[in-house]
């Protein structure tokens, strides 16, 4: 019997991530399976044959890809030529539609199945779009239980297999002993300052709370940060940075979920962390910023009022979002002072987390999209 081959295409470290999960599952229960991509180092922990580094790759804002235009037509065309070579018996593209979408095409071309992870944001912005998507893949796997509406509608197969990220909250996590660990005393306040996974978004947010940082450190000097550090960015280069900012930063590569316990509140960017903020019920500001032009040309596109995934699953602001102009070290430094002195305040965001929380569904999402992984499979030998 031929041993059946998957390839799986993850642009971005959140990305990388979640495949890294759900592969993790699929050995478990089918250990023979080959399985090659493009990802990160998480995927290639879990066993993937990684032919590309994605983190080349990551970048957010119109103007930002066409900067890196010649990595990403780099990584289409050696992608394209492993497809033609290896003809898998099928591709799961997770996430990162602009890319993932091109690929799907030369899939289908080929004759290969093609499973989508995690749904563009239809309901979010080009919402016509669905029906491209519909054309160029077999299946789509949502994380999100209002996404699978929108496929039904639309007649393309669909399958809600819950969010990642519910089943890696640690209830277990004790947040004082790692603040020792890290030499922070019982009675100092942390933030976390969460710039992101992508070297744009590092360039346009980490000036920002360098200066956020300064004005809140002015106040109360006895202030700590934290700043987690992606497997995706050059772990001594933000270090120095930090280190030159000459403020108290504890630059980190700490499982994430053990940094988000210990801060009393955090500034973020809007990607999947806000979701893994809210699970862990800390506190919480959402800051954007990109270059003008890519943000004129989105504000025009986006049909949803929020940009931080934590409000677009609570469908309302649970959290303050500051975009653009607004992400300013005076506004950000003046709500993060609200969360960590205001008790009321802070129990109302802490309220509005928890829905977030129930929204996202009971978890269970790697084992759920391994077995659909293994049922198109079947599908594909029967």
């Amino acid at each position: 019997m031929k041993q059946a081959h998957v390839m799986i295409l993850a642009g971005e470290a959140s990305g990388d991530a979640h495949a890294a999960e759900f592969v993790e599952q699929l050995k478990l229960q089918q250990p023979q399976l080959k399985l090659s991509g493009m990802g990160g180092k998480a995927m290639q922990k879990a066993g993937v044959d990684v032919f590309f580094d994605s983190s080349i790759i990551a970048v957010v804002g119109l103007v930002e890809v066409l900067r890196h235009w010649g990595d990403i037509k780099r990584a289409m065309d050696m992608v394209k030529q492993r497809l033609d070579q290896t003809r898998p018996d099928l591709l799961i593209l997770v996430d990162y539609p602009e890319f993932n979408l091109k690929m799907a095409r030369h899939a289908r071309e080929l004759g290969i199945k093609v499973l989508f992870y995690i749904s563009p944001q239809v309901w979010a912005w080009r919402p016509k779009r669905i029906h491209k998507i519909g054309s160029l893949i077999d299946h789509m796997a949502v994380i999100f239980k209002f996404e699978k509406q929108y496929y039904e509608k639309a007649g393309i197969p669909v399958s809600f297999v819950g969010h990642p990220l519910v089943d890696k909250v640690k209830a277990d996590i004790d947040a004082r002993k790692i603040r020792m660990q890290m030499g922070i005393s019982p009675e100092q306040r942390v933030v976390g300052l969460f710039p992101g996974s992508r070297t744009s978004e590092i360039s346009r947010l980490l000036p920002l709370m360098f200066a956020t940082a300064r004005q809140m450190q002015a106040r109360e000097p006895r202030l700590k940060f934290l700043l987690p550090v992606a497997s995706s960015l050059d772990f001594d280069e933000l270090s120095e940075r930090c280190s030159n900012s000459g403020l108290d930063i504890i630059v980190t590569r700490d499982e994430i979920y053990d940094v988000i316990s210990c801060c009393d509140a955090i500034a973020s960017c809007s990607g999947t962390v806000t979701l893994e903020i809210a699970l862990h019920n800390v506190p919480m500001c959402i800051l954007y910023k990109m270059s003008w032009l890519s943000y004129l040309i989105m504000s025009r596109l986006i049909t949803i009022p929020h940009i931080g995934l934590a409000n677009i699953v609570a469908d309302k602001a649970v959290v303050k979002e500051f975009l653009q102009q607004d992400a300013n070290p005076d506004a950000v430094s003046r709500e993060l002072f609200e969360l960590l002195e205001n008790q009321a305040y802070r129990d109302q965001v802490k309220q509005g987390l928890k829905q977030v929380r129930d929204n996202l569904g009971s978890g269970d999402g790697a084992r759920s999209m391994a077995k659909l992984v293994l049922s198109l499979l079947d599908q594909q030998t029967t």
